[in-house]
């Protein structure tokens, strides 16, 4: 009974000791190594926005990309957000530009918290800074043979959120499921993330964001995604954002 008893403990040690012996922002910054694996991508992106009483919404865009620092987003559609677009650049910088307004303005930190035209997304989700330079990660659970449970937390105030519950794949490295809690420590929004392999690239095929204290989703489908297109970073500025010569 003793032996018994012994070898149980040494098995579950055991489990720990492996279950733990990977480091967690190594699991992040592979997380994030593989989300912006290809040089660069483009790709149409349709998005439903479900309101509390089921009503859709629904929205057109197109997305380029560089790695992870550059995106450019731009509305195709509705006719009422055709042109809308906004720029991320690698040292945190986001603009916005709104045809209305007919000049690119630079989104400040406090804007980055608030909703990008409508969506449950916001400005900063959309930056694609990567998470391991803005965030540590350490264990929150690691006993799971499917993913690993990461909780990350904030290395500077420049985010809107006190913590994120990241759930990563154990097998492939990308992420399935963010948990988000606000300034005051409240769970308020999640995201679920379904990812799809095409060629030698892992993306984000769909991504539902949900904002839990409206009772509101958007999802994001990724379609027509074509990679390592010869991008040059000079189609990521102020100038191509506002002529909009970012454009597919």
């Amino acid at each position: 009974m003793i032996f018994k008893s012994l070898l149980g403990l040494c098995l579950f040690v055991g489990l720990v000791s492996h279950s733990y012996a990977q480091d967690p922002q190594d699991i992040l910054v592979r997380m994030d190594a593989l989300m912006s694996a290809p040089s660069d991508w483009i790709a149409t992106v349709e998005m439903t926005i479900t309101n509390r009483k089921g009503v859709e919404k629904n929205h057109e865009a197109t997305l380029k990309q560089i790695g992870s620092g550059y995106r450019l987003y731009r509305y195709t559609k509705p006719e009422n957000k055709a042109g809308i677009a906004s720029l991320s650049l690698p040292d945190g910088d986001m603009w916005l530009f709104m045809p209305s307004f007919g000049k690119a303005i630079r989104i400040n930190l406090l804007s980055k918290s608030q909703a990008l035209t409508g969506t449950d997304f916001s400005y900063e989700d959309m930056s694609g800074i990567p998470y391991s330079q803005r965030y540590a990660a350490t264990f929150e659970n690691a006993l799971n043979d499917s993913e690993y449970l990461l909780n990350l937390l904030p290395k500077s105030n420049k985010t809107s959120y006190s913590r994120i519950l990241l759930s990563v794949d154990r097998k492939n490295g990308y992420p399935i499921q963010m948990a988000f809690y606000d300034k005051s420590g409240v769970y308020f929004k999640k995201a679920i993330y379904k990812y799809a392999k095409k060629g030698k690239y892992w993306y984000a095929e769909e991504v539902t964001m949900t904002d839990l204290t409206r009772d509101h989703s958007t999802t994001v489908y990724i379609k027509e995604i074509r990679f390592d297109n010869g991008l040059s970073k000079e189609e990521f500025t102020v100038d191509m954002l506002k002529n909009g010569s970012g454009n597919k």
